[in-house]
């Protein structure tokens, strides 16, 4: 072999290698959309969907990536807990400004929805928020209001795409029922669903707003069957004031239930969803309940908090800490259950199940969970019970992913 020849096949093999870690490398639809110099939006007035975790793989707030390119930006648009991600859950946001002249409208103050006099001055509006898998995430229910008013506006929607970073976990919990639709629980989606938020928007459009225009920048290197820190080229930016890293995100659906309880999950601490507890609870009674589920993915241990904020703010707490030891075995719902079935069976009248029972139905998605809870019902009734209406889901919905 000569030396041009060598020279040529070693170019080529070179070639070949920086096309395949390209390939495997991460890229968001804001990523995607960087690549292309935003020629999607060119010549039209956008609106922006967005808080300061939405990032490029560089680094850079998706607001001046569209400025860069010149693209004519007329306002953002920030959902719960503000674009800063400053603001608690619950707590109304603000309008503000940024760099003098962009107007950052709230979608979590006097209005979840945009408003028909503010895109009246646009023609597509952008959504790019990164989601954490559960349906009860607010995140989502923002977008199906953004997509109801731009149908309404007669304006485009175009989703950014991001990855669900729990994507593994496969689906469970109960399907939400139409009775039970709310801001912490947009539709009829599993409790865990495992779509991205690219993907819930085209499932949207398809049941419920099939007139909107829709544009979704799909992903580039995503792998369903990886969590988000095993993607070349993803960093964990928190979405919001308490899922502060990834194992957060993979415990959250195990211990956000108990936001409708009198039980802390833990706000006002350095781990919040990573413990749980009140001043009524005996730790080592709960872990010995809990153990005898013999939960698979995750070790439990006896802890003691006191919360500067939320429930029990500057009290005591005793109650139990999780470590996830294998997520791909951890299953959050059936950890959810048997923490709830524990509570309920220890402290029947403390718990408060029928207290907050509208908030507690809302985030799981139906009436009946709640009352098998307060009935002890065994566990394995009902897991069956919420895999029965996860095989309906995905039967009717077969094609809801757009990532292998």
């Amino acid at each position: 072999m000569n030396q041009a020849v060598r020279i040529a096949t070693l170019l080529l093999v070179l070639l070949c290698q920086a096309f395949r870690l390209d390939a495997a490398t991460l890229r968001t639809g804001l990523d995607v959309l960087d690549a292309g110099r935003c020629r999607a939006l060119k010549g039209m007035r956008v609106g922006l969907v967005t808080n300061v975790s939405a990032l490029s793989g560089r680094g850079e707030p998706g607001y001046r990536v569209l400025l860069r390119h010149g693209v004519d930006l007329k306002f953002l648009m920030a959902p719960e807990h503000g674009f800063s991600i400053d603001r608690e859950a619950g707590e109304k946001v603000p309008g503000a400004s940024l760099l003098d002249t962009l107007r950052i409208h709230s979608l979590y103050g006097a209005s979840r929805k945009p408003e028909a006099a503010v895109l009246n001055g646009v023609d597509v509006l952008v959504f790019d928020l990164q989601d954490v898998g559960v349906r009860c995430y607010t995140y989502v229910s923002t977008m199906k209001l953004c997509m109801e008013a731009c149908r309404d506006a007669g304006i485009g929607f175009m989703v950014l795409d991001r990855p669900n970073p729990v994507a593994p976990i496969p689906p469970s919990g109960f399907v939400l029922e139409p009775a039970y639709e709310s801001f912490v629980g947009a539709d009829a989606l599993p409790f865990l669903h495992g779509m991205t938020v690219g993907e819930i928007a085209v499932w949207l459009q398809k049941h419920r707003f099939p007139e909107l225009s829709l544009q979704v920048v799909q992903m580039k290197g995503y792998r369903r069957g990886s969590f988000a820190d095993e993607l070349d080229g993803f960093r964990f930016i928190p979405p919001s004031p308490n899922i502060r890293d990834l194992e957060t995100a993979i415990l959250y659906p195990a211990t956000v239930m108990l936001e409708a309880t009198e039980v802390s999950e833990g706000r006002g601490t350095d781990a919040p969803f990573r413990m749980i507890g009140a001043p009524f609870i005996d730790s080592a009674a709960l872990k010995r309940e809990l153990d005898g589920f013999r939960l698979p993915g995750v070790e439990v241990r006896e802890a003691a908090f006191t919360p500067s904020v939320g429930k029990f703010a500057g009290r005591e707490c005793r109650g139990l800490r999780f470590s996830v030891t294998d997520r791909r075995a951890f299953d959050p719902f059936r950890t959810s259950t048997a923490l709830l079935l524990s509570l309920r069976k220890l402290h029947p009248e403390k718990l408060g199940l029928n207290r907050h029972a509208l908030f507690f139905d809302r985030l799981a998605g139906n009436g009946r969970y709640r009352l098998m809870i307060q009935e002890q019902r065994p566990i394995g009734e009902i897991l069956v019970a919420a895999s029965g209406e996860i095989r309906t889901f995905e039967a009717t919905a077969p094609e809801r992913y757009l990532y292998p």
